[in-house]
């Protein structure tokens, strides 16, 4: 098998025996091997990773560059390690490492198919494959439904959230779990369509805010969580969701009822419900909206990175129409922003945003302003970075895991390529809506990068959930 090569393979560069290693991580499947299951099946169409592998090797501009323009997919960058994570074909694999004396390269994802495999839910096909998944036999749905027919509506929604977090779920199972808790909490939860997507489907935002006397609207601080902005990225919307349903918990805690009553919440876990829904019927590893870039027949494109798209330093991307960093012909060209900028100025939000949360993945990060320059400084850079570290130090009181704290632009590697920075909502609502503003890059270091297995939703869930307390402390005491 090609596979079982590369576990071995040593590259001969300038008469120097380079080892190429094979860092597997925590890759126990749990699923037969995709290739063994009838392709009636598969979720998807998982041909299309097949004898794909995902490499990291040391990063250089002439490495970065040479991905790019040859249409590899890169997965993501760490400024400390100055490392960088690329999908490619096995056998592309020893000309890059030939090219560029690639010493220290190693496999983080031996077998894509079948870690993209791994992720969907057996209930998702309709299909099960063997034992193991006993868990996952009846749908969410039918569960849901039969607990609001034998228990009370909080009772329901309680132990529907127990078999809710552990897969990671559709957007038509997303949508009705958002319906069940606004029917559960109407007091405080309010659903809001704030427009229709390209291929039309609402643009969903939750509006969580406890009536108080004491507090009214005006007085509230707003705090904006928002999540799915990168379609592969299932576990930012995940998180979302989790954290959601935490702030109903907090509500029924009369010792945290008055702190909540202070802030108005803002969340969409599904920045992009288009692309979303397209890694689940077609391509699992989609960034980008699906909205028509492109009427040329021979070349058809779709998709607009919407990261790149906010009209705040936005440049034009040195990326193809039809490649994975396209930012449009023009600032909030992409329909989602459209609507969501739309949102904020037809709102007429009577108070200045005070906190914004962009959730992505991955790398354990905790960015804070600029992304589109390293010579520019935020306005309050000190505060940003004690906060920052602040929700870093929650995170590992409550998980053990480390965020690493970076300024944005060393991130996006806007000092090697300028466009890379540009146009983020970082950036955009920083400068323009928010007084604290960041961008956390969720699990993991690389072990799994965009497939982390769902036995990880909820640890993230809860650490993210603990950063936010956190954060939403900071800002209250804030003045």
């Amino acid at each position: 098998m090609l596979l079982s090569i590369w576990t071995t393979l040593l590259v001969a560069v300038s008469g120097i025996q380079i080892p190429f290693t094979l860092d597997t991580g925590d890759t126990d499947y749990v699923k037969p091997h995709y290739s063994l299951v009838d392709e009636a099946l598969h979720p998807i169409d998982l041909s299309q990773y097949a004898d794909e592998i995902v490499l990291r090797a040391r990063k250089t501009p002439e490495l970065l560059r040479f991905l790019r323009n040859e249409n590899f997919t890169i997965w993501a960058n760490n400024a400390v390690e100055s490392t960088i994570d690329f999908q490619l074909p096995a056998l592309a694999a020893s000309h890059v490492l030939l090219r560029f004396a690639l010493s220290d390269a190693r496999v983080i994802i031996k077998d894509l198919a079948q870690a993209v495999f791994e992720l969907y839910p057996e209930e998702y096909s309709g299909k099960q494959f063997g034992e193991y998944s006993a868990e996952s036999a009846q749908s969410f749905e039918d569960y849901a439904a039969l607990l609001f027919e034998t228990l009370s509506k909080k009772e329901a929604v309680a132990a529907a959230t127990d078999m809710f977090f552990k897969l990671y779920r559709s957007l038509d199972t997303i949508n009705m779990w958002l319906d069940m808790l606004a029917q559960t909490y109407p007091e405080i939860m309010l659903l809001e369509n704030i427009g229709q997507t390209f291929e039309d489907r609402p643009l969903r935002l939750v509006h969580i805010s406890v009536p108080s006397p004491d507090y009214p609207e005006e007085k509230k601080r707003t705090v904006v969580v928002t999540g799915g902005v990168h379609a592969r990225e299932w576990i930012s919307v995940s998180t979302v969701l989790y954290n959601i349903y935490e702030m109903l918990n907090h509500y029924e805690n009369p010792d945290l009822v008055d702190e909540l009553a202070r802030l108005n919440f803002l969340f969409i876990p599904t920045l992009n419900p288009d692309g979303y829904e397209y890694t689940w019927s077609t391509d699992r590893l989609w960034r980008k909206n699906r909205q028509q870039v492109s009427e040329d027949e021979q070349h058809p494109c779709k998709g607009i990175d919407i990261d790149h798209s906010f009209d705040f330093h936005w440049t034009e991307s040195s990326d193809s129409i039809c490649g994975e960093d396209y930012a449009g012909s023009k600032p909030f060209e992409a329909y989602e922003l459209r609507m969501w900028n739309d949102y904020l100025n037809k709102t007429n939000i009577n108070h200045t945003i005070w906190g914004y949360v962009d959730l992505h993945s991955y790398s354990q990060e905790i960015l804070y302003p600029y992304a589109y320059s390293c010579d520019q400084s935020p306005r309050d850079e000190e505060n940003l970075i004690e906060l920052a570290y602040g929700i870093n130090k929650a995170i590992r009181l409550t998980s053990g895991k480390f965020y690493t704290v970076l300024p944005a632009c060393i991130d996006r590697d806007s000092d090697l390529l300028p466009d890379m920075g540009s146009g983020s909502a970082l950036d955009y609502m920083y400068h323009h809506r928010s007084y604290w503003a960041y961008q956390l890059k969720l699990r993991d270091t690389g072990a799994h990068g965009f497939l982390l297995p769902d036995k990880y939703i909820q640890a993230v869930g809860e650490e993210i959930s603990a950063g936010l307390k956190y954060f939403c402390r900071f800002i209250l005491d804030n003045e």
